[in-house]
């Protein structure tokens, strides 16, 4: 099964160690075990562009969708047999101990996409 992983910044968390925090162990680990599926960072939220549309109108507002004082700085799509496979290997990744990691399962839409693949 598919989960997207929501890296997230928070107030609480301990102090960012350039030493215990290396994302490059955590990627090699996952892409070793055929777990990772791909994954970024994002710009911060004053680079974010929110759409939507009302009363037929598109409305197009700079900044991200909420406001928080924590922000999604990145995410990361996990192939893992369980949740519990997944928390595991969440709970290794260095946002989990300086941030927060949400992690939510992939919901296929099965689309038939016929010949426009």
């Amino acid at each position: 099964m598919q989960y997207l992983l929501l890296f997230a910044t928070a107030e609480d968390g301990d102090p960012y160690a350039a030493e215990e925090d290396d994302i490059v162990q955590w990627v090699q680990h996952t892409r070793s075990i055929g777990a990772d599926l791909g994954g970024e960072r994002l710009r911060p939220p004053e680079d974010a562009t929110t759409v939507t549309r009302r009363g037929g109108r598109t409305i197009v507002t700079d900044g991200p969708y909420t406001e928080s004082k924590e922000w999604i700085a990145g995410y990361g799509i996990l192939e893992a047999t369980d949740l519990d496979a997944a928390i595991e290997l969440a709970s290794r990744h260095p946002m989990a101990r300086y941030g927060q990691v949400e992690i939510r399962p992939v919901w296929s839409l099965n689309l038939d996409l016929g010949d426009a693949t």
